[in-house]
């Protein structure tokens, strides 16, 4: 790899202030990826835990960039108190990132300190899914590598020089409305506090553009998620206490109900002890548990087990795991030193022996996250001044907790070559290759359908999971949602019956069913086949996601990143290159949609609309607020309740426009990884001259696809 030194713009004077001068190494990594390293490198980083080499014939394949500063303009310094980068930042410079932020969608000009929390109050940057690591709309990204607490300033600071200090006397005021009616994006700079760090290593992904700059970063990490096919249906998540006879019955009731349904998650009644986990099946509620998996295999059921990585002293491997944990207990059990390989080794040949080979095909890692660290008295976790055996200390545990718990848990199925779905509470950078969707214990829906934009900048999966609701409405809105997402959840983990049939949660436990409880079934059943149907185009963009970086679900920012209109659009969003997506909220009979440059139609009706202009929308309970792109072939599928390994879709190809046009399919056995080996093959499906037609490339000896129709929209 070429390496070459740069002098930051630093100089020795700086000493006098008590700044030390960085001095950066520059490292081509990979095509249009250069990391700036100077100084001690902290032992545990994200980028040092990545899974996956990068991806660097897709890499090869973009196209160059040119960044819109010097490589040596960037500043790094380091002091009493730790390292600083400075970015330089264009006056008109839009940035998104920093993980999966729940409050805010631009970050241009705000204060960002993203740090993993289980209840991100405030808008201060607490997530689930932290990440040191932003993009710019002039066709950038960067990476601050640490997994120390670290505070952003995005173009919201400015220093003190010989050529300010004068003009900042004219510009000052002295009332509050001119204290807040003030513009605070003053600084030419993103700046980045790493408190503690005594070196870094900085990050460049380049462009050309925002969409190409989030390939390279996805890419550079392995390339994106592709889950088992099978979880890109529908997961319902049973009641806490369900025991296996009711469990059965809830899976008769989708099956004789013909309600899609591919994966039943049980809660945490389902081991001896949960707060902390024994992870051992409870004989009182699953008496004969191989045998209960066997049952929901031949049903068309996968299992799905929640757990958290906190080890119960009643866990077979407490005592193996005694002095490879912190030196803090959570709820009495156990921190797994999961930065240490023995710890890790221990933790997932338990689980594969003991779940996975019997037959489980997925977990939902819980509390990986922390308790608020500055807010509310319900306090858990381990603390930040905690020690493990490996080195790392509790605040970089915490920021990188939830990221090994998901790598150990998907480094199993890896080994067997098996995929799954998993589902997870904490994540952190690099995490683009593990197919687990990210969850939270919040419920307000405009901050969910804000995740599923920001999940694009992140590399992380979203999902806006469904429970209970105030009416029908909301319910319905919030379904609406899930189906429009990268995983369809109901958790009903406190429910009785399924939230469709009562959604008062009282009367639900009770049995008592709403009157018109089978016709708000039947609006649920249509919604769930949309879904359904919607598989074959949602595997593909995965399949983009995995071998090309371009992330399955991204704000309308990302594609047109030169449009004006679509830099604080946090509530549209693309799935995948031809679907735009508009949810509806509990609170709105209609809603104004923004439709970027081209035509457009609407689904519900077919009716095309000139791009560049705002509409109005009214689509009912059972409709889906989606428009699809012009020039587009969208292939949909007739309906199955569950995907198995045989299932054969039949497919209507839905042309739109009267121009040619073309799209492809991936196609391969959706449950191995037998397509890292080559064996899959791109179905490829054209429109030329009011004909279609199809052609299939690859290894994969089998079809999953068969094209029964072509229809034309115009």
């Amino acid at each position: 790899m070429k390496k070459y030194s740069f002098i930051s713009a630093v100089t020795c004077l700086l000493f006098q202030i008590g700044i030390m001068c960085a001095y950066g190494q520059t490292t081509q990594m990979a095509a249009g990826v250069t990391k700036i390293s100077t100084g001690e490198i902290d032992q545990f980083t994200p980028y040092g835990f990545c899974s996956e080499p990068p991806a660097k014939a897709a890499l090869d394949k973009l196209p160059s960039g040119k960044l819109p500063f010097n490589m040596a303009d960037i500043r790094i310094s380091i002091n009493k108190r730790g390292v600083v980068v400075e970015v330089p930042l264009d006056p008109s410079e839009q940035l998104y990132g920093f993980g999966l932020q729940i409050g805010s969608f631009n970050q241009r000009g705000l204060k960002k300190r993203p740090i993993v929390n289980d209840n991100p109050l405030n808008d201060l940057g607490y997530t689930h899914g932290p990440a040191t690591f932003y993009v710019s709309n002039k066709g950038y990204g960067i990476l601050i590598n640490t997994a120390r607490y670290t505070t952003f300033y995005c173009g919201s600071t400015a220093r003190l020089t010989n050529n300010n200090a004068v003009s900042a006397e004219v510009k000052g005021g002295n009332s509050v409305e001119e204290l807040y009616k003030s513009d605070h994006k003053a600084s030419g700079y993103v700046t980045a506090d790493i408190p503690g760090a005594k070196g870094i290593e900085v990050f460049v992904f380049e462009g050309p553009d925002l969409k190409n700059a989030m390939q390279r970063y996805n890419l550079f990490g392995g390339g994106g998620a592709l889950p088992a096919i099978w979880g890109l249906g529908v997961k319902y998540r049973v009641k806490a206490d369900f025991k296996q006879s009711q469990v059965d019955k809830m899976a008769a009731y989708f099956r004789d109900n013909h309600i899609p349904c591919d994966v039943l998650g049980l809660e945490p009644k389902w081991q001896t002890a949960a707060y902390s986990c024994s992870y051992v099946w409870n004989k009182d509620f699953f008496p004969t548990p191989n045998e209960f998996i066997d049952s929901m295999k031949h049903k068309g059921f996968h299992l799905n087990l929640w757990e958290h990585a906190f080890v119960s002293p009643k866990s077979p491997i407490y005592k193996s795991l005694k002095n490879k944990a912190g030196n803090y207990l959570v709820w009495n059990g156990l921190v797994p030193d999961f930065a240490d390989t023995a710890a890790t080794s221990i933790f997932a040949n338990y689980h594969q022996t003991t779940f996975v080979q019997p037959g489980i095909s997925g977990f939902k890692m819980d509390e990986c996250d922390n308790s608020n660290i500055s807010f509310g008295s319900d306090t858990w976790s381990f603390p930040e001044l905690s020690q493990f055996p490996s080195g790392i200390d509790g605040e970089q545990m915490h920021q990188l907790f939830g990221l090994l718990y998901q790598k150990t848990i998907y480094g199993i199925y890896k080994k067997l070559n098996q995929r799954t779905y998993l589902d997870v509470r904490a994540s952190n950078a690099f995490a683009s290759s593990y197919p687990a969707a990210l969850y939270s214990d919040t419920y307000v829906h405009e901050e969910y359908i804000r995740m599923i934009l920001n999940s694009g900048f992140s590399g992380m999966i979203w999902s806006p999971e469904v429970r209970e609701s105030n009416s029908i409405k909301d319910f319905m809105r919030r379904s609406q949602t899930a189906v429009l997402s990268a995983q369809t959840l109901y958790n009903s983990w406190y429910l009785q019956n399924p939230p469709w049939l009562q959604i008062n949660r009282e009367k639900n436990n009770k049995g008592e069913l709403m009157d018109n409880a089978q016709t708000v079934e039947a609006d649920i059943r249509k919604l769930l086949n949309f879904r359904m149907s919607l598989i074959p185009y949602l595997y593909n963009a995965f399949a983009d996601y995995h071998f090309k970086g371009i992330p399955p679900f991204r704000a309308l920012v990302m594609d047109y990143p030169d449009d004006k209109n679509t830099y604080n659009l946090a509530d549209e969003y693309m799935i995948g290159n031809s679907i735009l997506a508009a949810p509806l909220t509990e609170k709105q009979d209609g809603r104004k949609v923004y439709l970027p440059q081209g035509t457009w139609y609407d689904f519900n009706t077919n009716k095309p609309y000139e791009g560049g202009r705002e509409y109005t929308i009214k689509p009912d309970l059972t409709q889906l607020p989606i428009f699809i792109k012009g020039g587009t072939i969208l292939p949909l599928a007739r309906p199955v309740e569950y995907v198995t390994p045989d299932t054969r879709f039949d497919i209507t190809c839905y042309v739109y426009g009267k121009a040619d046009a073309s799209a492809t399919l991936f196609e391969d056995d959706g449950i191995t990884f037998n397509y890292e080996k080559g064996s899959y093959n791109m179905l490829n499906l054209i429109w030329n001259k009011n004909k279609g037609q199809t052609k299939r490339d690859g290894k994969f000896k089998n079809t999953r696809y068969s094209i029964k129709k072509w229809q034309v929209i115009n």
